[in-house]
């Protein structure tokens, strides 16, 4: 394996992911339920390493997707708007006797969301190692996990030789969680996932994920503890609250910004995107930062999961107009 702390970014590649791609139908009321008829929007363009390739491709960073959809209209939907919006999408099959993932979703009255998925039985889950391509393995110089794509055994042993590969050749990996607890009870996915971080170099977890993989019981034991078996990066979404950097060497807080919430899908997926891009194109950790927190609290404020993506430039006017939380 390689040694995880002298790998630095590439920047002559693409930003490339793989997973899941679906449709989101969302309830237009809190409090809605699905036990009885109500009124859906949707649907929108959706997944999570969908929407945060989309928003790689906002910051102006050369980017690819992997993944499967139906021979549908919601496999079209996605598809033509990753392509409209800049993203690489020649590696996006289109199985035919297969229909596109979706995702209906209903908001409590306290904002949190329940979600009802077809994903196992989707296209998504067609996805296998034939569906890599070698020349877009050479051009990738950086390759991001997302944990909610681990849901089958196919795509993790695919997620595997895109690691081994890009780190193989001097590129570098992030990690983003996004796991539910019970996954951790499967043996193989907890051997998957400890696979995955011992060749991760930014770890993008939310403030509740810090202890999922670590053995230590405390956030800070658990960043030090991943900071020592070779991440080079932890960076904690805190939502509210901003987010921290940690990198063994030094810490950094950013503050979030002052928003009214309307739908949280995707924030987490575009903050990570946004640092990703930034770090890849040169800039600060702390610039990559702001961005990020810019990007993730711009995102709450648009209704749909990909619908609230931001160019560079519209997340400089949203900095320069948008409050921060001051604690």
């Amino acid at each position: 394996m390689p040694d995880l702390k002298k790998t630095s970014a590439r920047t002559d590649g693409a930003i490339l992911t793989m997973g899941e791609i679906l449709v989101e139908i969302m309830a237009t009321e809190r409090g809605q339920s699905f036990r009885q008829p109500g009124t859906l929007i949707g649907p929108y363009a959706s997944g999570a390493p969908a929407i945060f390739i989309d928003q790689v491709a906002h910051m102006g960073s050369r980017c690819a997707m992997i993944g499967c959809v139906g021979a549908d209209d919601f496999g079209t939907l996605n598809v033509e708007r990753l392509r409209h919006d800049g993203v690489d999408v020649s590696g996006i099959a289109v199985i035919k006797d297969a229909t596109t993932g979706s995702a209906f979703v209903t908001y409590r009255e306290d904002g949190e969301r329940d979600f009802i998925f077809n994903i196992t039985n989707s296209a998504s889950a067609r996805f296998s190692v034939a569906n890599i391509r070698d020349e877009q393995l050479k051009d990738c110089s950086h390759f991001h996990v997302m944990g909610s794509s681990l849901f089958s055994f196919r795509i993790i042993e695919a997620m595997k030789k895109m690691i081994e590969t890009v780190k193989g050749q001097g590129g570098t990996v992030s990690f983003d969680p996004n796991i539910r607890k019970e996954m951790l009870r499967i043996p193989e996915m907890r051997e998957a996932l400890d696979f995955i971080l011992d060749y991760t170099d930014v770890f993008l977890p939310s403030g509740h994920e810090v202890t999922l993989l670590a053995s230590a019981s405390s956030e800070r034991a658990a960043i030090d503890e991943l900071l020592e078996r070779g991440v080079r990066e932890v960076v904690v979404k805190r939502g509210k609250d901003g987010c921290s950097y940690y990198d063994g060497t030094r810490e950094i807080h950013l503050p979030a910004f002052v928003v009214d919430e309307i739908d949280p899908t995707g924030a987490g997926d575009c903050f990570g995107a946004t640092y990703i891009a930034c770090w890849s194109q040169g800039m600060s950790i702390e610039q990559s930062l702001r961005y990020a927190c810019a990007s993730g609290a711009r995102a709450v404020t648009v209704r749909g999961p990909m619908e609230g993506t931001a160019t560079l430039a519209e997340l400089d006017e949203f900095i320069a107009k948008t409050e921060i939380h001051h604690v």
